[in-house]
């Protein structure tokens, strides 16, 4: 007879129903619809799992009974009445009799095999085969009966009478000449029109009982699909396909519509949990397309795995990672040029049965790593030793070295040999986000490339990866905000009014994962409402700096930036914390950036060595691009000679409206009302703010200075710089009247105007009151507007101007977002 041309006529479809699609009465009712709905077209098999956990239940009952904990009966008679609940709601009462006459003689065999381990203290692998399989008998059993008074053409064939396997219990190797032959000619006359079969399960030649393993019911679908050459293999799970990335962990990941046969086992064997890699192989070879279907949304299109080759697609098809890796390396000099240490690295744990996910080997031959499963790290070590101990005695190689607490993440995809530069784009991408790799390898087909990380980085590398090669270069920034007054308001506002602009226009996606003022803050990773976020800082947690810090590390969100809109010199302290962690800071508080200059050097050279931007425009001149212009001049090779600026604001808005009709206590009071001063006044007044502003312009010139070497020419008298409180630096205001009087008619009487000036020169700096005549460049500077000239080798006779608005929470909060912008185009 010609098997090979009766397969052509292509018998069946093949269903397999996971754990989860059928793991309680109304789930089983939705499969029970899609079979219907299928059934009509051609004759099925359709293969199910044991109810949703109830395989892990057998175990843990197993493992209480080999304890001889006697709770091991509680958790039998669970599964007892997950079984017995779920008949109850399926089966009509005058049906239930006979199924569950059935199922309790089934759980009576299991009940006395749970005996026999409490009474010997000890399990077998066959034993353990024996038990698990229980869960699929059960399962496929009451569901066959469930199809039957639904009104389907059903019948139950035991898979352990089809597929036969030799003796290696827990995962055996299936007989295919045997089994496809039992397949082929048992389906083919089958007479009823749906054949339910259980997972998972198979027997010996002799009948024993065994278990194909991990994906084992998987693995019976694809068995029973290449033997009866189906038209097509359809896994029904609880998601719509296979994903560019893991939708619970990257929320903008997007199903495959179409993937090959070597995509979905790259992709599986690197932590794809959808299909197990040997799923594929028994279809593999016939070209039997496999359909990866939800239960739960059975109109989705779902992921289609066939052979064709799709070269107009994207090269990277998904990102996956394998969890729970650890890393085993064997090296030293005794190594280098010695044959077979490589065979006999691999030799003594393929005796141990563990299994090696993944392999990379420095040219030198002075080292091997290898990375397998963390829960095999103990055995795999004393193993090793023990082989090398000759060696490891005369110090020729060094005891294996065990790094744990790793996972894999892995881009895969048929075209990516095709595509240069993605291990660059893949790498560079984890670097600015201080994800550190720990092993590198690539497969020979170039159809994966696998990075070693801490677990603990693996949410934010495969999203900042799945928003690099999948989304539509939509840059994602979480912005960590402490510092919610004035400036912190409207950079809160600012935000939220241009959030749709900033995602349609320059494709970035900006969200506040934290708030903190003061006295509380509030996290949420998903993104705070900036609609009502005054209520949920208020409902938040007392507020701690250190505590704010390690949130914020903790989250490990992908392009982490800190945004300080603080004046506080303890908030200004913490800044190398979140750089040497890769988050990005963006600050309007001048106090770190006018420390001495050590401190400003180390936070610069952070910045550097971990490629994080440190911003701080608003720190001279608010919104005005000062600083930018500054770092553009000497980024060009220009050279800054002397710069002449006003650049308090606030103090500008005070002397520009100080007069004979206006007491300078008032002036000083109406400026900090509105917000154009510091919290303490007293800090611009002195001066000590616009010393602080030239400093930074000074440094970012490329010139070495410090706070003491600035000239800070006081008006203010003695006694109002000597003020401890803000309330009674105001009095001292009222008290010197006169001298402020005196320092506005002096200037009067020149035909002046009162303006405090910041110059740098020739290596100098100096701040002070002067008297401007009618003119020079800053005499009709109005309101609270600052203005900066640069003389420099390019601006030589006419300097380089900087005019505009240059205080004001408004103006402040535009270049914080300035800022903001600035990384994400970084």
């Amino acid at each position: 007879m010609d098997l090979c041309y009766q397969k052509k006529k292509k018998l069946m479809k093949v269903l397999k129903f996971g754990g989860t699609s059928v793991a309680n009465a109304e789930n089983i009712k939705k499969v029970q619809a899609i079979v219907a709905s299928e059934s009509e077209e051609k004759k099925m098999a359709v293969v199910v799992s044991a109810l949703g956990g109830v395989t892990d239940l057998l175990l843990k009952t197993a493992d209480l009974a080999v304890k001889q904990d006697e709770s091991y009966k509680d958790t039998l008679q669970h599964i007892e009445d997950r079984h017995l609940e779920t008949i109850q709601q399926l089966i009509p009462i005058t049906s239930q009799s006979a199924i569950i006459s059935k199922v309790k003689q089934h759980l009576n065999q299991l009940e006395t095999l749970y005996e026999g381990l409490y009474l010997l203290g000890e399990i077998t692998p066959r034993t353990s085969d024996k038990i698990v399989s229980y869960g699929e008998l059960l399962s496929s059993y009451i569901i066959s009966e469930f199809f039957k008074v639904a009104g389907l053409d059903a019948a139950l064939k035991d898979s352990r009478d089809l597929i036969k396997t030799n003796k290696h219990f827990g995962k055996a190797q299936v007989n295919f000449k045997l089994t496809n032959t039992n397949c082929y000619f048992y389906l083919k006359g089958a007479k009823h029109q749906v054949t339910v079969l259980p997972g998972f399960v198979a027997s010996t030649v002799e009948g024993e009982t065994t278990t194909l393993g991990r994906g084992g019911s998987d693995y019976t679908a694809a068995i029973i699909a290449g033997a009866v050459d189906a038209k097509t293999l359809e896994i029904w799970t609880d998601v719509s396909g296979m994903y560019t990335a893991n939708p619970k962990v990257v929320k903008q990941a997007k199903a495959i519509a179409k993937i090959s046969y070597e995509e979905a086992m790259e992709l599986s064997h690197f932590g794809a949990k959808v299909l197990y890699p040997p799923t594929v192989q028994p279809v593999l070879e016939k070209k039997i397309p496999i359909h990866i279907k939800n239960t739960f949304q059975p109109h989705e299109v779902g992921t289609l795995i066939v052979q064709e080759d799709f070269k107009e697609e994207l090269p990277v098809k998904g990102i996956s990672n394998v969890d729970k890796i650890a890393l085993l390396t064997l090296e030293g000099v005794g190594m280098v040029g010695i044959p077979g240490i490589s065979k006999r690295l691999f030799e003594v744990l393929s005796q141990e049965e563990i299994s090696v996910v993944l392999i990379t080997q420095a040219s030198s031959e002075h080292s091997i790593c290898l990375g397998i499963n963390a829960a095999e790290t103990e055995k795999a070590e004393c193993a090793v030793n023990e082989a090398f101990a000759y060696e490891i005695s005369l110090n020729k190689i060094k005891p294996v070295i065990i790094e744990s607490g790793l996972s894999i993440i892995a881009l895969v995809g048929d075209q990516m040999k095709s595509h240069q530069g993605l291990s660059g784009k893949m790498f560079s991408t984890l670097g600015k986000n201080n994800v550190n790799i720990r092993a590198i390898a690539q497969g020979a087909s170039e159809r994966n490339i696998s990075a070693v990380i801490d677990e603990k980085d693996v949410n934010k590398a495969l999203n900042v990866l799945h928003e690099r090669f999948f989304e539509e270069q939509t840059k994602q920034l979480n912005l960590f905000v402490t510092g919610v007054g004035n400036v912190g308001e409207k950079f809160l506002a600012q935000i939220n009014q241009q959030k749709k602009f900033l995602k349609e226009r320059l494709k970035l996606n900006i969200r506040v994962v934290a708030l903190s003022n003061s006295k509380k803050m509030v996290f949420n990773e998903s993104g705070i409402s900036l609609s009502n976020w005054q209520e949920e800082l208020a409902e938040g947690e007392a507020a701690s700096l250190d505590g704010f810090f390690e949130k914020v590390k903790s989250c490990n969100l992908r392009n982490s930036v800190f945004v300080d809109n603080t004046a506080n010199d303890v908030v200004a302290a913490t800044y190398h914390k979140y750089l040497k962690n890769s988050i990005a800071v963006v600050t309007c508080n001048k106090i770190a950036a006018a420390s001495d200059y050590q401190n400003y050097q180390l936070l610069k050279k952070l910045a550097f060595n971990y490629n994080v931007p440190f911003l701080f425009e608003t720190n001279v001149g608010a919104g005005l691009p000062i600083i930018d212009t500054l770092k553009n001049l000497i980024a060009s090779g220009d050279r800054i000679h002397t710069i002449k600026a006003v650049l308090s604001g606030s103090l500008n808005f005070v002397f520009n409206n100080f007069d004979n009709d206006h007491n300078f206590h008032d002036v000083v009071q109406q400026a900090k009302v509105e917000g154009y001063t510091e919290p303490d006044p007293k800090i611009d007044l002195s001066g000590v703010d616009v010393a602080r502003k030239i400093l930074i312009l000074a440094r970012e010139s490329g010139y070495q200075i410090d706070m003491e070497d600035i000239e800070n020419i006081p008006f203010l008298p003695q006694e109002s710089l000597d003020a401890p409180s803000v309330p009674e630096f105001f009095e001292t205001l009222k008290t010197h009247d006169t001298h402020f009087n005196n320092i506005y008619e002096q200037a009067t009487e020149k035909g002046a105007r009162l303006k405090y000036v910041a110059t740098f020169e020739n290596g100098k700096a100096k701040v002070g009151l002067e008297e401007i005549p009618a003119d020079h460049p800053f005499y009709n500077l109005e309101g609270k507007d600052n203005i900066v000239l640069f003389y420099t080798d390019r601006y030589q006779e006419q300097p380089l101007l900087i005019k505009g608005a240059g205080a004001g929470a408004d103006v402040t909060a535009s270049g914080i977002f300035a800022d903001i912008i600035r990384v994400g185009s970084n």
